[in-house]
């Protein structure tokens, strides 16, 4: 290992040690003559080697020494150099990270972000290309590196952050990039960007409430498509922030197959969140009770009957719940279905005796019935064991003794 207290050169003669005065560098080659060793060290135990065969490989690998560390003119050169200052090459990436939650966050930090260009594209003199399996930031790598900071217990606690890669890492996307090996498939710079990452709180924000349907359409197009057609990209469309977006149904980083068991499931209660008077009712259909109760997951769901994306209201001619369309929507199921067949009200409230007048007294009869059945059956079983228990002690030999 070679290790150095001082960047000047010096030789020792007669016992007295004399200092080379300054000359030009000639770098990379005179740099690399003490550099290229990858074991230097400093005085303090820092490592200032440099791997050349990795360097001269790199995207750095054309470029002279002084390019990047612009203040060392000759030997001998400052024990201490000056930071790299990367804007000096890619003043986009700086301007983007400068304003990005990546440097308020290093802001915050009481070390702050003097190498926050390496934390996700790795050891400066080995850099390669994104589109170099090897390099952090190749598409199947940047959910690892990312992660290295949105898994670290450390980090989660002191920026308040969430493990999202433990929930995308098992989702739909994360299956595709881990174990399928997509290129195409979503990773986490495919929704937040890759330097000028800002809070989903802001409006510029790709992850923004407003802008999700478009940052999820640049891949799902067609899907985003229909979705804005339908009544609730049409309502973001208009400004209603409380319209329901992608992740409303889907969640942002823990997406599931839409035709697995698990996402068919919990499918109903989500469009419940907001549409909530219609959940209470289809809770109370046979659709719902086969779902719930005998575990039936093909059991018809919101989405089989109002489409997933293109949602649109009854009055509309296209819309599977329009009344010309009933047929052929129940028929996709029920199998012979006719017009007799569609006069099932899937969301009729049994409790609202001015819309539904009939199915409220029937249910109003039907409870009853139950409650009275239910009543006669306790007190007769009560007034049973009375008598029972009257006969044991009336038929009580004289003395407690039996016969």
């Amino acid at each position: 290992m070679k290790t150095v207290s001082s960047f000047a050169l010096t030789f020792f003669v007669s016992g007295v040690f004399l200092a080379l005065p300054a000359r030009p560098l000639h770098a990379q080659t005179d740099c690399l003559s003490c550099h290229g060793d990858p074991t230097m060290q400093d005085a303090g135990g820092h490592s200032i080697g440099v791997d050349a065969g990795k360097f001269h490989a790199s995207v750095h690998g054309s470029l002279a020494c002084t390019n990047c560390h612009a203040d060392i003119k000759g030997y001998p050169h400052p024990d201490q150099p000056a930071a790299v200052q990367c804007e000096t090459c890619h003043a986009d990436e700086a301007a983007g990270l400068s304003g990005s939650v990546h440097a308020k966050a290093g802001e915050q930090s009481p070390q702050g972000t003097p190498n926050a260009c390496l934390t996700c594209h790795g050891n400066q003199h080995e850099i390669v290309p994104k589109t170099n399996p090897n390099s952090p930031v190749y598409p199947l790598n940047i959910p690892k590196t990312c992660g290295a900071c949105h898994a670290n217990a450390d980090m989660a606690k002191r920026y308040g952050l969430n493990n999202v890669y433990a929930t995308y890492i098992d989702s739909i996307h994360g299956f595709a990039i881990g174990r399928e090996g997509l290129l195409v498939a979503a990773n986490c710079t495919s929704c937040h960007g890759s330097h000028k990452i800002l809070s989903h709180s802001d409006p510029q924000s790709s992850t923004y409430r407003t802008n999700i349907p478009g940052t999820c359409g640049t891949c799902h197009v067609g899907i985003n498509e229909q979705y804005q057609q339908g009544v609730h990209g049409k309502a973001v469309a208009a400004g209603n922030k409380d319209a329901p977006v992608c992740t409303d149904c889907h969640t942002a980083h823990g997406i599931l197959e839409p035709t697995s068991a698990d996402f068919r499931m919990q499918s109903t209660p989500v469009c419940g969140n907001c549409h909530r008077d219609k959940f209470s009712t289809y809770r109370d259909t046979f659709h719902s009770q086969l779902g719930l109760l005998g575990g039936y997951v093909e059991t018809a769901r919101c989405w089989d009957c109002h489409e997933a994306h293109d949602v649109l209201p009854a009055s509309d001619p296209s819309s599977p719940i329009a009344k010309a369309n009933l047929v052929k929507t129940c028929g996709r199921c029920h199998a012979g279905a006719n017009a007799s067949f569609v006069e099932y009200q899937p969301h009729a409230n049994a409790r609202n005796r001015r819309l539904n007048p009939a199915l409220y007294y029937i249910r109003l009869f039907m409870n009853l019935l139950l409650a009275s059945v239910l009543t006669f059956f306790l007190l007769h079983t009560f007034l049973w064991l009375v008598r029972s228990r009257f006969q044991q002690v009336k038929n009580k030999p004289a003395g407690g003794k039996n016969a």
